[in-house]
């Protein structure tokens, strides 16, 4: 998952139920030929598909598709290294997602403090 040393590096999530391939692919710092092909190799990728086969991705394929990002650019992980690391957190807690999670929410509610003063 993303260090807090990187969380400042991704614009924030926005509190929307389902993004398109472009918005995640900007909100990752991904292209979207790179989340097609991260499609194939990583199963617990799977965003929603609708008519015409457009991807449809919902919070948790964005904040897996950073947790793939990171592992793959910035911790040096190969693919299949990255699944296997993937594979064996699935079963635990991961404290830093749980950190992530509230950092986001904690600037969400901080943009919406100052929507009201």
């Amino acid at each position: 998952m993303l260090e807090p040393s990187h969380n400042n590096e991704l614009p924030p999530i926005p509190a929307k139920r389902y993004f398109t391939i472009g918005e995640v692919s900007e909100l990752c710092a991904v292209k979207p030929h790179v989340l097609r092909y991260w499609e194939q190799e990583f199963t617990e990728l799977s965003p929603v598909k609708r008519r015409g086969n457009r991807r449809y991705y919902q919070r948790h394929d964005v904040l897996m598709i950073r947790q793939i990002r990171s592992l793959l650019y910035e911790q040096g992980y190969t693919i299949g290294g990255a699944r296997a690391h993937l594979t064996s957190d699935q079963h635990k807690e991961d404290a830093t997602r749980t950190k992530q999670l509230i950092h986001q929410m904690v600037v969400e509610l901080e943009d919406i403090l100052e929507l009201l003063k």
